[in-house]
């Protein structure tokens, strides 16, 4: 099990030492041979995990790791960029591999939370690499935030470990006996630490209070690590959500609707406003993100397990990719409107980057149009049996009308995309960002090839 985590190690090791980029590129891409191993290779023990679903999402993980590595190859072209800065963001990677892989086969809520804090931290160096002065005050401002929900992730796990302590002793801390056990558990306890663990997440996801530092440090740091951000980061901490709610459903399940959605809605609500004010790509990618966040929680805790991971499997390919080429589009760092998808030699390039952004907005044949279908189909499913079926219907309507503005923001930005150029109209593109962007747009087809699996990963 222990060759899981070699590849970041690996990685780590030979950033200390002069190495040819392609070659460091494909060193960094062998993060998804562990994690095709252990789709079939499934292993428990008390402190590490690996069924289905950590499986699914370590997969999607490495995926999009493997297309920011091929993006790194032609960086230094694009930016100005010391030879030691490029070195080091291949270190931080590693440690940010590490952490993330730890969180999701953690099967312990401490370790999961150590794996976090790796991610965390290293994150913290990586926007700094940008090297200027909006960059580092929006690193300090990144690990303000990351702190403060850090700080609540572990508040919650000593809540949730105390509740479990009387009826399972040390397997407290083990997220598979708490779920196996979660009548013997101190319900009470267990639902307050898991209110405050969740919140931590959240402010972890960009949700309400704190929704604009998320757009500020993707704003802020060169594209590559937004791309991060966006696809890898958030996978660590949804599986903990995912983890946990299924826990706290044997609890209480009421209350487990009554606080996502509330707190889901409001967020939504809160981001959508910024996104219809917004005129930056990056910015709006960025709240298109937590946007997504919020259905994946709504369609998960109405029991859209399929739904939900769809969701989360085409938002990881698709911000990323789209963070990656919104890069093309700035290679002078002057960001205006107008055009932006013209003056290419390669014609390639507009046109995937256009498909990118209408998929993203969930038209079909995208795996996202399928995803939100089946997830608020799952969302009236869940009230049927309830007393709160037309007030289902009304959250549902208001969902819709809110990602409706969304659809708008998305179309009239994409038409009105503007590119200050400096006066030569033949916008270059590198071999590997093409690559790129292709290996992206292969991985949200293969998903609509792989329904039957996604719907048996939660049975």
């Amino acid at each position: 099990m222990s060759f899981v985590f070699l590849p970041p190690i690996v990685i780590f090791v030979l950033s200390y030492f002069k190495i040819h980029r392609v070659l460091m590129s494909l060193v960094a891409s062998s993060v998804i041979i562990p994690a095709i191993y252990i789709l079939t290779h499934h292993f428990e023990s008390s402190y590490f995990y690996a069924d289905k679903l950590g499986s699914f999402v370590l997969l999607v993980s490495s995926i999009v790791g493997i297309g920011i590595s091929i993006s790194l190859i032609s960086l230094p072209e694009r930016i100005k960029m010391s030879e030691k800065n490029i070195k080091k963001i291949y270190r931080f990677f590693g440690i940010f591999w590490l952490g993330v892989t730890i969180s999701i086969l953690a099967n312990n809520m401490g370790i999961y939370w150590i794996g976090l804090e790796f991610a965390t931290l290293s994150t913290v160096y990586m926007i700094k690499l940008n090297n200027t002065d909006v960059a580092n005050k929006q690193a300090w401002k990144y690990l303000i935030v990351g702190v403060i929900g850090i700080s609540l992730i572990l508040f919650g796990i000593i809540l949730m470990y105390s509740a479990g302590k009387n009826a399972l002793n040390e397997n407290a801390m083990n997220f598979y006996a708490l779920s196996l056990n979660s009548k013997k558990i101190e319900g009470f306890l267990f639902e307050i630490g898991f209110l405050i663990a969740v919140t931590g997440m959240f402010i972890k996801m960009g949700f309400f209070p704190m929704n604009l530092w998320l757009a500020d440090i993707e704003r802020a740091s060169i594209y590559p690590i937004g791309a991060l951000f966006s696809g890898i980061l958030e996978s660590a901490i949804i599986l903990g959500f995912f983890r946990l709610t299924k826990i706290e459903e044997h609890i209480n399940y009421s209350h487990l609707i009554g606080f996502v959605y509330i707190y889901g809605l409001i967020t939504l609500f809160i981001i959508v406003f910024l996104m219809y004010r917004t005129k930056d790509f990056i910015r709006l990618f960025s709240f298109s993100g937590i946007e997504h966040m919020v259905l994946i929680s709504l369609f998960w805790v109405s029991g859209g397990y399929f739904a939900a991971l769809l969701h989360f499997a085409a938002h990881a390919f698709f911000k990323p990719a789209l963070f990656l080429s919104t890069g093309l589009l700035e290679q002078t760092k002057k960001y205006l409107f107008k055009g932006a998808l013209n003056g290419y030699k390669n014609k390639l390039v507009p046109i995937l980057v256009s498909m990118l952004l209408l998929g993203v907005i969930s038209l079909p044949p995208s795996p996202m149009f399928f995803s939100e279908i089946y997830g608020f189909k799952a969302m009236i499913d869940v009230s049927k049996d309830s007393h709160y079926f037309l007030l289902m219907i009304f959250g549902v309507f208001i969902v819709l009308t809110l990602l409706s503005v969304v659809f708008y923001k998305f179309v009239n930005v994409y038409q009105e995309a503007v590119y200050e150029s400096d006066g030569n109209n033949n916008k270059k593109v590198y071999k590997s960002e093409i690559f790129m962007l292709l290996w992206f747009l292969t991985a949200l087809i293969g998903l609509l090839f792989s329904f039957d699996y996604i719907d048996g990963i939660i049975r």
